[in-house]
């Protein structure tokens, strides 16, 4: 049976910047959690983030995978570093993944924690850019296939 960590706000937590809970929770994802073959995480709660907490965006190219590597930063709007915050999350969610034995994650998309195709350009603007989150891209980067919400059907297949 395959397992899947999944953001915790897809579940309808209130744990985003901001404390608001998403409207929206897909059926797929409650019916996972009550099979018991997923589990919420929150990397920038777990990462000792407060909900809400100031807005945060990754500065510098290279996204997530430049962050891990030391060549970007998180930085909140105010111009505070977050980046040990979101790299200690993103390494308990690791953790947590293979220990469990986690094959896939279901990550909130644009997020500097956790988006798998898209975050934010680090300037506050709103503009989109090509990219993964910190967790995101440590994940990926030991195998764990990520996935965002707007790709649900895609791991549905797979959940089989």
């Amino acid at each position: 049976m395959s397992r899947l960590m999944i953001s915790a706000c897809l579940a309808g937590e209130a744990v985003r910047y901001d404390g608001e809970p998403l409207e929206f929770v897909d059926p797929r994802v409650l019916n996972w959690l009550r099979d018991g073959r997923a589990f919420l995480f929150c990397p920038e709660v777990e990462g000792g983030l407060p909900t809400p907490r100031d807005p945060a965006e990754i500065k510098g190219t290279g996204s997530g995978e430049a962050v891990l590597k030391g060549t970007a930063t998180v930085t909140t709007e105010n111009g505070g570093s977050v980046t040990d915050a979101f790299v200690t999350g993103a390494q308990k969610a690791l953790a947590l993944c293979l220990a469990k034995g986690v094959r896939f994650a279901l990550l909130k998309e644009r997020s500097p924690s956790c988006g798998s195709h898209q975050v934010y350009n680090g300037h506050f603007s709103g503009t989109r850019i090509p990219g993964q989150g910190v967790t995101a891209a440590l994940l990926a980067q030991h195998g764990i296939h990520v996935f965002s919400e707007e790709e649900l059907d895609a791991l549905a297949a797979l959940m089989i």
